[in-house]
């Protein structure tokens, strides 16, 4: 099986990890992370995934499955409502369960799996 490395500038790989992993018919990206208030949180976290799946081909609307990881479930109603309101209308499969430590100290970290074009 082939596999496609996905990384940019603003997206580079780091030791062991890459922003995705392309291969046919499919694309994982890696967990995007973020600090600051859940919403605005949430929203740079599905922002970056954008951003990695369109290096892939790829897109939001592509997505079959996302993994949330909270640093505190007491978040959920807020993540939710910044997760709805950036998803096409019909949403993707999706897990969500809290993580008691992120890495750099991140609040959330959402990652996926997406068709890829």
């Amino acid at each position: 099986m082939s596999r496609q490395l996905i990384s940019s500038e603003e997206f580079p790989p780091r030791p062991h990890n890459v922003p995705a992993v392309k291969v046919p018919g499919l694309v994982f990206c890696s967990g995007q992370t973020a600090q600051g208030e859940i919403k605005q949180a949430t929203t740079t976290a599905l922002s970056n995934l954008k951003k990695v799946l369109e290096l892939s081909g790829s897109s939001l609307e592509q997505v079959v499955k996302f993994n949330v990881y909270l640093q505190d479930m007491k978040d959920f109603a807020a993540m939710n409502e910044a997760y709805v309101a950036f998803l096409p209308p019909n949403p993707p499969a999706r897990t969500c369960i809290q993580a008691g430590c992120l890495p750099g100290g991140a609040i959330i970290e959402i990652e996926c799996i997406a068709q890829a074009r």
